[in-house]
């Protein structure tokens, strides 16, 4: 069983995959998909992956067989494992648990090569939907803190296959790096009395010098102080914490603001590899008044060195001005 043990000094937790181990000579640039080989996201081949969880089918339709659109599986190589309980416990100083969590796989369409903004609308919402069914089933479970979706495009960004599909991974911890953003966003609020999320949206939509679409429900934009080249944000307007709480009307709006929102970013740097992820608040948070819901959005087109390892620092070449006016005219 995989499981997580905690850094003494930061407070981090890092999970240790059993599961997964490699020897060293494992760790070799790993073989890309290979084209003879049947993909098993594509429709006519689901006996390829573990049963489903939810699809959207036709009607009339077999379980794990064709006439789906979206298909929700487990993840064969799971991170964190769902059976079990928590059992923490200490070695001296240090602490770990289980590696107990939900690892799972939105196969977000049938066909191989459609991405987000080349589906139409009702299929793309579908996805969102998708994920918005997964998040309510699952934070019902006690043991999980924090629910993440992110999509890895690309092999340069992590993905291993090439077959549209984004991930959700549920821990037994708030992760860090969202740990920090509720932090400061909670002192924020303590401070002046509003989100910052909110601040930052009105600050931006009074500049529009880094924004590159919005909507009625919706805004995307550049960072201030964006970490990557291209690094890209969307919020909702309205303020909200929690990305499932979202009604069919701001699911249509956030479908049409990545569609378009992505569509620039693949126009423009000749469609990069790229991450992106919902940052959620934390389960037992969820009806917070200083965190708000939002998307990131992080091309992969420098590489993170030492510097950045050793400071925390991030090195960007391309001010997010100049980033947003080149998406802006896309």
């Amino acid at each position: 069983m995989p499981e997580l043990r905690r850094d003494p000094i930061i407070g981090r937790w890092v999970i240790v995959s059993t599961e997964r181990g490699r020897r060293p000579t494992n760790y070799k640039e790993q073989p890309k998909e290979d084209p003879g080989k049947p993909c098993p996201f594509c429709a006519g081949n689901e006996s390829f992956t573990p049963p489903e969880i939810i699809a959207y089918r036709s009607p009339g339709s077999p379980k794990d067989g064709a006439g789906w659109w979206v298909r929700v599986v487990p993840n064969k190589f799971p991170a964190l494992q769902i059976e079990g309980s928590l059992n923490r416990s200490g070695e001296g100083m240090y602490d770990r648990m289980n590696g107990i969590g939900a690892h799972e796989v939105i196969i977000e369409t049938p066909e191989h090569k459609k991405e987000i903004p080349d589906l139409e609308d009702s299929k793309a919402e579908d996805i969102l939907w998708a994920f918005r069914d997964r998040i309510l089933d699952l934070r019902k479970d006690a043991r999980f803190e924090y629910i993440l979706i992110f999509k890895n495009y690309g092999f340069a960004a992590g993905a291993s296959l090439a077959h549209p599909h984004s991930q959700l991974i549920a821990l037994p911890v708030v992760p860090r790096r969202v740990a920090e953003e509720v932090r400061g966003a909670r002192g924020y609020y303590e401070y002046k009395e509003r989100c910052v999320f909110c601040d930052i949206i009105q600050q931006e939509m009074a500049s529009q010098s880094r924004i590159i679409a919005e909507n009625d429900d919706f805004i995307a934009f550049e960072p201030f102080a964006s970490r990557f080249p291209f690094e890209t944000w969307v919020l909702p307007k309205i303020h909200d914490p929690c990305f499932e709480d979202a009604s069919k009307h701001e699911l249509v709006n956030l479908t049409r603001i990545m569609k378009v929102t992505l569509e620039k970013l693949r126009v423009v740097l000749e469609n990069p590899p790229y991450n992106w992820l919902i940052h959620n608040s934390p389960l037992k948070e969820s009806h917070t008044v200083h965190f708000h819901w939002h998307i990131e959005i992080i091309p992969k087109l420098v590489r993170v060195a030492g510097f950045e390892w050793g400071t925390g620092f991030y090195i960007n070449p391309t001010p997010p001005e100049e980033a947003a006016k080149f998406l802006r005219e896309a």
